[in-house]
């Protein structure tokens, strides 16, 4: 028997692939049947996760053929509670790892807490007034940067950083300026500097504007308007800029030929040492040149100067808001004339127009 067997595989593989079809059908009838004999002694609830399961996954199969499969939000949560609930969830998973459904679970439950949390972590937000406060001043002070604007807030009792001021801008600013090259240090209460810059007219005259700054607090002594310089007019502008014991002991200049011999022979007689800053070296005269480049960014860029008198008119507004409510980097976000802090206590903020309206001063007022 065993021989006839053998002949007729040899022969022919039709009984061979009978006999393996017969063990594959009885195979899964014994597999459905045994399905179906353990689902008896299921519950309920049991069941209708499982049909659940099975039916989401064919649908996120049907949905993603022939892409890649890709899940949502709501099917992550779907498995993160059977998982929670159901103890029959791996069984039938197929879509993805079991890890993975473990580690939605973890996120989820680290968003759970983390909303639950009363205190959110980093530094408290800024209230929408003062936002609102900052955008304001960064708009109707459009040449203002970031320190400024937060020298003003200081002084209106607002504590917030220099940092956040700078994000709550409302426009792109420039970067910062080059640091200054300090001239003598040590003695920076007993210095002065002077220098001239020109500015032209609307009738294409040139002025020579003559200016002396205290170097202490930024403070400008003196100021000269005129279209001829000449050495008498220098030194009687100094002599008006210093009257009797007022001079400083150090007098920091460049070597324009303007100021001559007899100049050096004046402010000797008022007893100043002339510090000569080198040939083309305006970095050693900084305080001055900034103090310059300050009054041409600020005012002189933006303004029609007309005469010799209308530039006179437009230097004095512009210095009295430099004296008494522009902040200054070196004071500390102080103007060269203190200002006292106000704060929220006095009142609501309201802004003066300054230099025209090109800048503003903040101040409290009470209702």
């Amino acid at each position: 028997m065993v021989t006839e067997y053998s002949v007729r595989s040899e022969n022919t593989g039709v009984p061979i692939i009978r006999e393996i079809m017969v063990a594959t059908t009885m195979s899964s009838l014994f597999v459905a049947f045994f399905t179906l004999l353990a689902s008896t002694f299921r519950t309920h609830a049991a069941l209708q996760a499982e049909i659940l399961a099975l039916r989401h996954q064919l649908a996120v199969f049907q949905k993603n053929a022939p892409r890649r499969l890709r899940l949502h939000r709501c099917d992550r949560l779907l498995w993160v509670v059977l998982y929670r609930f159901w103890s029959g969830w791996r069984r039938c998973l197929q879509m993805v790892k079991p890890d993975t459904v473990l580690r939605w679970h973890r996120r989820a439950f680290a968003w759970h807490w983390t909303r639950k949390s009363h205190r959110l972590p980093g530094r408290p937000e800024v209230a929408a007034n003062i936002r609102d406060l900052i955008r304001r001043m960064s708009q109707a002070n459009p040449l203002w940067g970031a320190p400024r604007i937060h020298g003003e807030l200081l002084k209106l009792g607002i504590a917030v950083a220099q940092s956040t001021v700078a994000r709550h801008l409302s426009r792109s600013r420039k970067p910062p300026s080059q640091t200054w090259r300090t001239f003598l240090t040590n003695h920076l209460a007993q210095t002065a500097a002077i220098d001239f810059f020109t500015v032209p007219t609307a009738t294409f005259r040139v002025l020579f504007v003559f200016v002396v700054l205290s170097h202490e607090r930024r403070r400008v002594v003196h100021f000269g308007v005129t279209e001829h310089p000449t050495q008498e007019w220098t030194m009687q502008q100094m002599r008006e800029a210093f009257p009797w014991d007022q001079a400083p002991r150090y007098l920091l200049r460049d070597r324009d030929a303007i100021y001559g011999t007899d100049f050096a022979a004046v402010t000797h007689d008022m007893g100043i040492k002339e510090v000569l800053t080198a040939p083309r070296s305006p970095w050693q005269n900084p305080f001055a040149e900034r103090l310059v480049g300050s009054i041409r960014r600020e005012c002189l860029d933006h303004v029609i100067v007309w005469n010799e008198r209308s530039l006179r008119r437009t230097l004095h507004n512009y210095f009295a808001y430099y004296q008494r409510s522009r902040t200054h980097l070196a004071l500390g976000k102080d103007a060269p004339e203190s200002r006292a802090v106000e704060p929220p206590e006095q009142g609501r903020v309201v802004a003066i127009a300054q230099v025209g309206g090109l800048h503003h001063r903040y101040q409290r007022r009470a209702a």
